[in-house]
């Protein structure tokens, strides 16, 4: 019936109108007005047009309630006046409840002000009793209309609130998962990066180093494809993996979806001889022993295995690394990857476009750790590449 009536407004006002303007026309052509009005000698047509007029307003009565109030009032008060005391001056009773319900609590004074007036009126000119038997119950009345338009009022702005804290909530909850998904999104990407980018660049290493073995030692060359063969075997498996976590569609996606382990500091042998095997001597220092949690074990191999792609698309023929790794108390970690390679001028054309060490940082700054990128000092050259992450806090 509510969204009936927020459709379709004209058609309740048009029944509530009619109704008691039935109402007033019967208490007319019945001569129920008879029995409490203070003079019977007024005019049928005056009683008629005053029944007419105490009803008919009411039609306004939600648009513009302080108006059809003032409509009223002076109706009220010529029925006050001629004793008529029609039963239908009750109907402003209605205009106070919409008073309430829809305009500024402070209109509720002079509107008790404006009803009150023709009562203390007819009080005067046609006494009854006591002046407060006349206008006691009125004040009550009004009261009464006016409390239970407060508390429609306050029960319709409740469930608004209430609506609009659930939608701007839903809304915020709209935006949290795209957040959520739009970082998921960039970490696989990330990874992405390091796998894909890692693995292509050790079979071009491979596959350059096998050209020109082919030549001489077809042993070598063999070797070479073979490495070839297994590395990109490896790099497909990890692409069809994450491809199968981007797969948004739940018909499509793999039922049992093939998961490995996030890489720690133990596969770090691995990547090192994967990346000797391109051709790339790498040599390396550990002090002390990792105790670190597995999201720093993975920053950790992230940025060695980023170092060491970069070495290799850009640091030359004759090139050597050297990975140096210090391990604190408290997870605190260094790790410092150098290269004698001749491409750093290369590499710093490209920092800005790549998304190898936007990844490096993105990751360091999980942790409030320091990443530094960058020529080694003259008169030394090639690369350096120095990570550290900083003690775990306590939780």
């Amino acid at each position: 019936m509510r969204a009936f009536d927020h459709r379709h407004p004209l058609v309740w006002d048009l029944h509530l109108t009619g109704f008691w303007m039935t109402a007033a026309l019967i208490d007319y052509h019945g001569g129920g007005w008879l029995n409490v009005t203070r003079d019977r000698d007024n005019p049928d047509w005056l009683v008629l047009a005053l029944s007419l007029g105490l009803s008919l307003p009411l039609l306004g009565r939600r648009a513009h309630p302080r108006a059809v109030l003032l409509a009223l009032a002076p109706l009220a008060l010529v029925n006050a006046w001629t004793g008529i005391a029609l039963q239908a001056t009750m109907l402003q009773l209605l205009v106070v409840f919409h008073i309430a319900l829809r305009r500024p609590a402070r209109n509720l004074w002079w509107a008790t002000a404006l009803i009150t007036t023709p009562v203390a009126v007819m009080a005067a000119r046609h006494p009854q009793g006591s002046p407060d038997q006349d206008i006691a119950p009125v004040l009550m009345s009004i009261a009464v209309a006016a409390a239970i338009g407060i508390t429609v009022r306050t029960r319709r702005d409740h469930t608004e609130a209430l609506e609009d804290r659930a939608r701007r909530l839903e809304i915020e909850r709209d935006q949290q998962a795209q957040l959520a998904a739009a970082a998921e999104r960039a970490r696989i990407a990330r990874e992405m990066h390091d796998i894909i980018g890692h693995n292509l660049s050790v079979i071009t290493g491979l596959a350059d180093g096998g050209k020109y073995a082919a030549a001489k030692s077809p042993e070598r060359a063999a070797q070479a494809l073979h490495a070839i063969a297994t590395t990109s075997r490896q790099a497909l498996g990890e692409l069809r993996r994450l491809l199968d976590v981007l797969r948004e569609d739940e018909q499509t996606r793999a039922p049992h979806p093939e998961l490995t382990p996030q890489p720690t500091l133990t596969d770090l042998t691995q990547l090192i001889d994967g990346v000797r095997a391109a051709g790339l001597p790498v040599h390396t220092t550990t002090h002390g022993s990792p105790t670190l949690s597995p999201g720093r074990q993975l920053t950790v191999y992230r940025v060695i295995q980023e170092s060491l792609t970069n070495t290799l698309k850009h640091s030359g023929p004759g090139t050597r690394a050297h990975i140096e790794l210090s391990y604190e108390e408290k997870g605190a970690v260094t790790a410092t990857v150098t290269d004698t390679g001749t491409g750093a001028p290369d590499r710093t054309a490209r920092r800005g476009g790549g998304r190898g060490l936007p990844g490096m940082q993105e990751r360091t700054a999980l942790y409030g750790g320091t990443l530094e990128a960058g020529p080694r000092p003259h008169p030394e050259q090639g690369w350096r590449v120095h990570l550290h992450l900083p003690e775990e806090s306590p939780q």
